[in-house]
């Protein structure tokens, strides 16, 4: 007689959290990419301007954006104040070399969740991403 099989259901598998990645260096998405996956995420989609960050945004409907500054057509703290205002349940990191220039203050009242440095390199934002899809708040000192 077969013996009876039980597959039990904490081996379906679990969906990852789905980010898109804005910036518009090709080279950087590509990093940043490959660290998120590596970390366990799936890259949903990528764009390379702040116009393209909301078209893909609504379309994708990703867990988290992480979002470059400067870009061009649309700069990523107008994409953030706008993508802020139609999906404001979406986390919004904002990655930039710009940290100084822009402000925890602005990066508020835009709608960013956390900023991170891009010299700060990838495992600091893979830390962020975590920290913000887990369900933790990042302390207003530790604003990236």
């Amino acid at each position: 007689m077969p013996e009876e099989v039980i597959v039990p259901s904490t081996l379906n598998p679990v969906s990852k959290h789905r980010i898109l990645v804005i910036d518009d260096g090709d080279s950087v998405r590509d990093v940043i990419r490959i660290f998120l996956e590596h970390a366990g995420f799936e890259v949903c989609g990528e764009a390379g301007d702040g116009v393209q960050a909301i078209e893909q945004a609504k379309q994708l409907k990703p867990d988290l954006i992480v979002l470059d500054l400067a870009m061009p057509r649309m700069n990523g703290a107008e994409a953030a104040s706008i993508l802020n205002q139609t999906m404001p349940n979406i986390p919004i990191v904002l990655l930039t070399l710009y940290q100084n220039v822009l402000g925890s203050a602005l990066a508020t009242a835009v709608g960013v969740k956390a900023i991170v440095d891009k010299t700060d390199g990838m495992d600091k934002l893979v830390a962020c991403v975590r920290s913000l899809l887990g369900g933790s708040t990042l302390p207003s000192s530790e604003t990236h």
